[in-house]
């Protein structure tokens, strides 16, 4: 059986941006869960499901706001990646969150991604390239993606060139 990726998050007002990361993982066709667990305010759940995580998961993709301790009390409690998605905030843009979640202490690892939407999607795949290690169908798919993402620049270059007359 496959493990699964993990989406976690601290509010259901994060949920705007994780789906990003949802669909992302819908598109590449991984498995997934989606859970709201905080830090602050469900203690004992983030433990928990921290604790069974290896059991389950791959990699946890991690939205947090404002103190956004989430990513790190998960990373502290299991041996598998952590990827934290800081959540733009009303009273710093997310600064607070970015802040919060990279600043890890030596020995408690968070791959913190960007800030907000971009963030959500660049967890998503990072977490789809470590699931691939162990999943060839996710390989190619990450090897399918990574070679349009090429061919959408050459496009591009061409597109400009030939308006340049440079062709």
């Amino acid at each position: 059986m496959n493990k699964k990726i993990g989406i976690i998050m601290g509010s259901e007002s994060d949920f705007a941006t994780m789906n990003e990361a949802v669909n992302v993982l819908k598109d590449f066709g991984a498995e997934f869960d989606v859970n709201v667990i905080s830090a602050h305010r469900s203690p004992d759940k983030v433990h928990a499901y921290a604790m069974e995580a290896e059991k389950r998961y791959t990699v946890i993709i991690v939205g947090a706001g404002g103190a956004a301790h989430l990513a790190g009390v998960v990373a502290s409690l299991t041996p598998i990646p952590v990827i934290g998605v800081p959540m733009a905030t009303s009273l710093l843009g997310g600064l607070d969150s970015l802040l919060s979640t990279v600043q890890m202490p030596s020995g408690v690892p968070v791959a913190t991604m960007g800030i907000g939407k971009a963030g959500a999607i660049n967890a998503a795949i990072m977490a789809i390239q470590i699931a691939s290690t162990a999943n060839q169908e996710l390989r190619d798919k990450i090897v399918l993606h990574k070679k349009r993402l090429s061919d959408e620049v050459a496009k591009k270059d061409e597109n400009i060139r030939e308006k340049l007359g440079l062709l």
